[in-house]
């Protein structure tokens, strides 16, 4: 079975379901036809024995063979008369059908059984049914009173044609059914599995082709067009991935060609001036070389961020963390990198869920860009108070066209693209805080700069699972 195609599979279901129900249905018509036919026979048979008991019986006494020989048969429709007596001997009338006796009539006529009903056979081999009822006669065949029974019996080849007819009737319409279930359900599974038959021709064309922009009609409601619908998400979602990798990967090799083409320049120059022997002035040769170091600075920095941009999600990876703690470490960093600044704090006790040293780059990474646009002496405030970490510097602020643009991948204000940077720190920001459940924005600060505020979900005070700070 699971090596047939699926269209073939319901296509055999179906006609085997009707063909079982089908089956089931003449089997029961059968069976209750005959049943009725032969409560109609018992019937007639009773009215008959009636009659019999009424105005007959003297005449079949006195007119009666005992176990007189018959090789005849009845005609259908023909009732034959006999009497039983209690000992198993007959008395079967002129002209009627020997039948045998059996034990339910001699019970009968013992006066053990009310009345029998049964099917037996004549002498001459044919079946008939047979119903056999108490009588107590004394006629001139007998000599003492003797226990008696009166039994009726008509051939059942009547009904058994009948049921014959009706038989091949019920096969012919049985086979007419399942021929045309095969056919119904061949035109179901066919309507029913072509939105699969387009799925399937959709993803061997994708994956012939690796052609993502390819969607499936979908129509209605039901299971298949769930099914269209998930299947065209998906590959919208693939698409969306592949341009934005692609995207990374060019913005990657812009960014590369700047430092890696003036550290070729520089080392350029210092190779030629050895082979010429020509000495670069001193100064000119410091700043060639603090030239060269800047440039791999910039590049371990753009090299680093997209590592961290290339990590999966942190997942299962997030554990409680002291964000007043990691805002700590990150201030003591900045002040580093701006001496001349003032940098003041408001820190509250904040544990939140997440990896510590992914918030603490992040934190870093707004405060390395409150440092790079804050003007000398200029002053830097930092509060963390219920979740919301702000970073607020008093420089020339970002204009608000561009504000939708700052977590962007390698995007750079046009003002700051003199400054050191990849373009990547804010979208490393972003990512980080969306891992951690959090959320981050920027905006324009009253009497000028800006403001940078994340919100992380989180509580004052460690829960009791939660690990020992170190």
């Amino acid at each position: 079975m699971n090596k047939l195609a699926l269209r073939s599979r319901l296509t055999l279901l179906t006609a085997v379901a009707v063909a079982v129900a089908v089956a089931a249905v003449a089997l029961a018509s059968w069976f209750i036809t005959r049943d009725q036919l032969v409560a109609q026979l018992d019937s007639t048979l009773r009215s008959q024995i009636s009659e019999q008991r009424a105005g007959y019986i003297d005449s079949i006494l006195s007119s009666c063979q005992t176990d007189a020989p018959s090789s005849s048969n009845l005609p259908p429709g023909l009732t034959s008369v006999q009497v039983v007596r209690s000992d198993g001997t007959r008395c079967v009338g002129a002209g009627a059908a020997a039948v045998k006796v059996q034990k339910a009539d001699i019970a009968v006529a013992a006066g053990q059984s009310e009345s029998a009903t049964h099917n037996a056979k004549t002498d001459a081999g044919q079946t008939v049914r047979v119903l056999t009822m108490p009588l107590v006669k004394v006629g001139p065949n007998f000599s003492t009173r003797t226990n008696l029974a009166l039994s009726v019996s008509r051939p059942l080849n009547e009904i058994d044609r009948t049921l014959g007819r009706l038989a091949w009737l019920l096969l012919a319409v049985a086979g007419v059914g399942v021929l045309g279930a095969t056919s119904a359900g061949l035109w179901i599974a066919r309507t029913g599995l072509r939105p699969v038959d387009q799925l399937t021709g959709t993803v061997e064309h994708i994956a012939r082709t690796e052609d993502l922009n390819v969607r499936i009609p979908v129509e209605g409601e039901d299971e298949i067009a769930r099914l269209g619908k998930s299947f065209n998400a998906m590959t919208s979602a693939l698409a969306s991935s592949r341009d934005r990798q692609q995207q990374l990967i060019a913005d990657a090799g812009h960014e590369l060609r700047t430092p890696l083409t003036s550290l070729r320049t520089n080392i350029e120059l210092l190779e030629r001036s050895e082979a010429t022997g020509r000495a670069i002035p001193a100064d000119d040769r410091r700043a060639l070389l603090a030239s060269v170091k800047a440039q791999m600075t910039e590049l371990a920095a753009l090299i680093g961020d997209l590592q961290e941009l290339s990590r999966p999600d942190a997942g299962p990876t997030l554990k409680v963390v002291p964000l007043h703690e990691i805002t700590g470490t990150a201030l003591e960093r900045a002040r580093l990198r701006g001496p001349d600044l003032t940098i003041t704090a408001d820190v509250a006790p904040w544990f939140v869920r997440g990896e510590a040293a992914a918030l603490e780059r992040a934190i870093v990474n707004l405060l390395d860009n409150a440092v790079k646009f804050s003007p000398p002496g200029g002053r830097i405030d930092v509060r963390l108070q219920g979740g919301r970490l702000s970073v607020r510097d008093h420089g020339p602020g970002i204009p608000a066209e561009e504000l939708p643009h700052v977590f962007e991948r390698f995007w750079r204000s046009p003002s700051a693209r003199s400054l050191p940077g990849s373009g990547l720190g804010l979208s490393i920001v972003a990512r980080t805080v969306q891992q951690s459940g959090g959320t981050i924005g920027l905006t324009p600060a009253p009497g000028g700069g800006t403001e940078a505020a994340l919100y992380l979900p989180g509580a004052p005070t460690a829960p009791p699972d939660a690990p020992p700070e170190p």
